[in-house]
């Protein structure tokens, strides 16, 4: 082996002017929702334990410094190609991104620009280069704050470009105002990474392998079990449940990557966290934190607190309680990923990346609860998250994990253990403490930072429309990239010259277009061969797509009993609309906040879970 060099190096530095390439067969970028939610909500959590509102920026010299782990580079021809490290470095490269699009407009911004890309001869190039033209594209895009449709392109691109959509939305509000800039030199300066170096790729590979492979180290699992076997004093106890957890931990692990520890911190959480860290200096991680970080150790320390004091105890904490929980978040994990009957909603709030769910919903359950309580008690909570990203979503508020984590820790705590009446009504009174409903905002509108989301919603509304007047859902259909990809499309082509005399100006008819009221959602290549046409050459097509695009047409009026029984019962304002001008906008928005405010009902959670 030749010569290795380990270097502790800022981000700065990391970063700064260096060029790192990525070989073809290591370019895939595969971070998903959860690991973006992790890295923002870790980085800011360990930022705001030094940060207050009112320091001299030279005070961040004196924040406490976070590592954030070690890439492998092999050094070839000065070329340096990352071995290990490549999704932690594109994903902090793309947090760096939306650091440098937050700061456009504030006074002082901290210059970013060459920690993602650098100049040469007069042509600027990424700082991390992978041969993608697609991937060039989009990084582009994201670095110029320009549209990008990354549909037709390869998993890691779609990953890339939603990974950023992530940050956007993850990345806390109160630091994207004076605590912003304060962030920015915290994390260029603060954060340290090792870069270890060899100069072979056969040098490399075995530096990685041999930080990988060698040894076979104990999970928090492992820990968690072999404390809790060790208090059983009956062998033959002990035995029984050590089977049991062998073969529910099989399951899980079966079940996908992580959802194995997530099941502990979810189970630990809903059932016994008491405190949550307050973002503030010099706050100290309380049970909600630790049970996320290191459960194994949490417990072990809580075991009295939480009635874990004899033998007998233990042995039901396995037999009983590990495994109730352990089956219902088995369910939930299965309710997120596909329709299941009774429990759409859970696939809904997972449908948004909503993370906090599960916790939630394992709160109020209690193991003497039979199949029948625990899942009209799991189907109460789910619509009640429903309903409160719903309206937030529709008030342009935000649902990321940080923004709303301590509102749902506090809601956690109100529910655990209830019966099924008092947590319908528990939960109404949560949601009649919000302030904004569907009622609050009639300007909802699509725009880059909320096309995702609104995909989701406007999915919702036209399979209500379709289910009640007696057809089947698809809202999967509506949702899923498959051949016949749906997407969020305008009624009114982008040609503000044909509503010259409606909309003085061309930013005022953009404005109104992007109005959800003006919305469909229609096959993508419905857009490709009529998007551009006038509303009247479209409107015969519309005859021939979903229910709520064919109520635009007067023939869907006519010889369609299921829809003209659902309008009446309903009550709600649909006609055809042989014209689409601006009165016609209007009146489609209210037809859609109508709908909604009957997708979304709170009322549904005082029927007893029979919605």
């Amino acid at each position: 082996m030749q010569e290795i060099v380990g270097k502790a190096l800022t981000v700065r530095e990391l970063l700064k002017g260096v060029k790192y390439s990525i070989d073809y067969y290591q370019r895939e970028y595969k971070w998903q929702t959860k690991q973006i939610q992790e890295l923002v909500d870790d980085l800011t959590g360990k930022f705001l334990e030094g940060y207050e509102p009112g320091h001299a920026r030279a005070e961040v010299a004196k924040y406490p410094h976070y590592f954030l782990g070690s890439i492998i580079i092999s050094k070839k021809d000065n070329d340096r190609y990352i071995v290990d490290g490549q999704q932690r470095l594109t994903s902090l490269t793309l947090l760096i991104t939306l650091l440098r699009r937050l700061q456009v407009g504030i006074t002082q911004p901290v210059s970013v620009d060459e920690l993602i890309v650098s100049e040469k001869y007069g042509k600027k190039s990424f700082n991390l280069h992978v041969d993608d033209p697609d991937r060039t594209r989009c990084m582009e895009a994201l670095y110029a704050a320009q549209p990008f449709d990354p549909a037709d392109c390869s998993e890691s691109v779609r990953n890339l470009y939603g990974r950023f959509q992530d940050l956007e939305e993850y990345f806390p509000s109160e630091l994207r105002t004076e605590a912003l800039s304060y962030f920015v030199d915290w994390l260029t300066e603060k954060v340290h990474l090792v870069e270890i170096t060899a100069y072979s790729d056969d040098d490399a590979y075995t530096i990685f392998e041999t930080m990988n492979d060698r040894g076979l180290s104990l999970s928090p699992t492992d820990m968690l079990k072999g404390y809790l076997l060790t208090n059983i004093a009956d062998a033959t106890a002990r035995a029984q449940a050590d089977t049991r957890w062998r073969a529910r931990i099989r399951e899980l692990a079966d079940a996908g990557k992580d959802v194995e520890p997530d099941f502990f911190k979810a189970w630990l959480r809903s059932q016994y966290a008491t405190k949550i860290r307050e973002r503030k200096k010099g706050a100290q991680p309380e049970d909600f934190e630790r049970i996320g970080t290191e459960f194994h150790r949490w417990l072990r320390s809580a075991s009295q607190a939480i009635g874990l004091q004899d033998s007998d105890q233990y042995v039901r904490f396995i037999e009983r309680d590990f495994d109730f929980y352990s089956r219902w978040y088995l369910r939930l994990v299965d309710a997120s990923r596909g329709p299941v009957d009774g429990l759409e909603h859970v696939m809904y709030n997972a449908d948004h990346g909503f993370t906090l769910q599960n916790m939630l919903l394992l709160a109020p359950l209690t193991p003497g609860d039979d199949q029948t309580v625990a899942r009209r008690k799991v189907r109460l909570v789910a619509r009640f998250v429903d309903i409160l990203l719903a309206w937030r979503l529709w008030n342009f508020r935000s649902i990321a994990y940080s923004t709303l984590q301590y509102a749902m820790f506090l809601v956690m705590r109100e529910i655990r253990g209830l019966d099924v009446g008092q947590l319908g009504e528990r939960l109404y009174e949560v949601l009649m403490r919000e302030s904004e409903t569907f009622a609050s905002n009639d300007r909802l509108r699509v725009h880059q930072q909320n096309r995702y989301a609104l995909h989701r919603m406007l999915a919702r509304l036209t399979d209500y429309v379709e289910t009640r007047s007696g057809l089947p859902s698809r809202y999967t259909d509506y949702v899923n990239a498959g051949k016949v990809r749906y997407e969020v499309e305008h009624i009114w082509a982008d040609h503000p010259e044909r509503y010259a005399d409606e909309f003085g100006h061309p930013t005022d008819f953009a404005e109104h277009r992007n109005r959800v009221g003006g919305l469909l959602l229609l096959p993508k290549s419905f857009n490709a061969s009529y998007g551009d046409d006038p509303y009247d050459e479209k409107l015969p097509h519309y005859n021939a797509q979903n229910l709520l695009a064919r109520s635009l047409v007067p023939q869907c009026y006519e010889h369609n009993p299921g829809f003209l029984q659902f309008i009446q019962d309903s009550g709600l304002p649909f006609h055809p609309h042989p014209k689409f001008t601006k009165a016609d906008l209007e009146e489609r928005c209210d037809l859609y906040r109508r709908i909604a405010e009957q997708v979304w009902d709170p009322n549904d959670l005082l029927r007893k879970a029979d919605f």
